[in-house]
């Protein structure tokens, strides 16, 4: 009975704490920020530690010493173009933030291996992918919750900036903003491209909207893809036609779409261009 009954508690003790639900604040909450800068698109996902009457750089966080820069997982920024940080190429991507506090100076090092909790066991030369020595900045008050912010904002870079307790240091980068401005501007001056024109076609096509303005648009799609038109935009002058009620014309595209996605070997094109040419009775 004793043994049933100790039994019958475990039980009961263990079915408690499995559904037991209580939530509780994270000593370090997690946050996100997000910053345009010009046109490239920039996120750090972190930790936030508070002071709680501690003496943090020289004491909490060692001077010297590789730190985690926040706290738990690591803290993650992520480019969406390539940027340049203290003169070197830094690719599109998201990198784990470490950092060197000094007393005058921080190492700031951006590393490619982003699946750490705190510092990597072993680190790897090979996978900084840039690094930047910059300058502490005393604040004349204490900042009581470790921040990460964007600032000094231009069309063409900022500044990362730290803050915690007493200090601040700003790494500076750039961004491609020039290249893609004017990559941008060059390209709606040319006027719409072969994709540009696809698209609008199989949207119009799609919602039953001017089916002569759709051929055209293909037609113009088709024209500036070479001398070997692809078996999709094909396949999609097909439907068009079809639509438009021109089965002769349909039948033809169709043809040219099956040659065409043979000789890619396509064969979800393949069986398309036969289902359809069956349809209209040309096969």
């Amino acid at each position: 009975m004793k043994k049933l009954t100790l039994i019958l508690l475990c039980t009961f003790l263990s079915v408690s704490l499995t559904e037991a639900q209580v939530q509780t604040p994270a000593p370090s909450p997690g946050a996100k920020v997000e910053q345009k800068v010009g046109l490239t698109d920039i996120s750090v996902k972190y930790s936030r530690p508070s002071m709680r009457g501690r003496t943090v750089f020289g004491n909490l966080v060692p001077y010297d010493k590789l730190w985690r820069t926040g706290a738990n997982a690591n803290s993650v920024i992520t480019f969406s173009d390539d940027v340049t940080v203290s003169g070197q190429t830094l690719k599109a991507g998201s990198y784990a933030i470490f950092t060197k506090p000094g007393k005058s100076s921080w190492d700031v090092i951006f590393y490619s291996d982003t699946n750490n909790w705190g510092t990597p066991e072993k680190w790897d030369d090979s996978k900084v992918a840039a690094k930047a020595t910059v300058e502490v900045y005393p604040i004349p008050f204490d900042v009581e919750t470790f921040t990460i912010d964007f600032n000094n904002l231009s069309n063409n870079g900022a500044s990362m900036g730290i803050y915690w307790e007493k200090t601040y240091v700003a790494v500076p980068f750039e961004v491609p903003t020039a290249k893609k401005a004017m990559a941008s501007i060059e390209k709606a001056m040319a006027g719409p491209g072969a994709g540009d024109y696809f698209q609008s076609a199989v949207y119009y096509l799609q919602e039953g909207k001017d089916l002569d303005k759709a051929g055209m648009w293909m037609d113009k799609a088709i024209s500036m893809s070479g001398n070997e038109p692809p078996f999709w935009m094909l396949r999609q002058k097909s439907l068009i036609l079809a639509k438009k009620g021109d089965k002769k014309g349909a039948v033809a595209a169709a043809k040219a779409s099956l040659a065409a996605a043979e000789k890619a070997g396509n064969a979800d094109y393949i069986k398309l261009n036969k289902d359809s040419l069956k349809e209209w009775g040309a096969m």
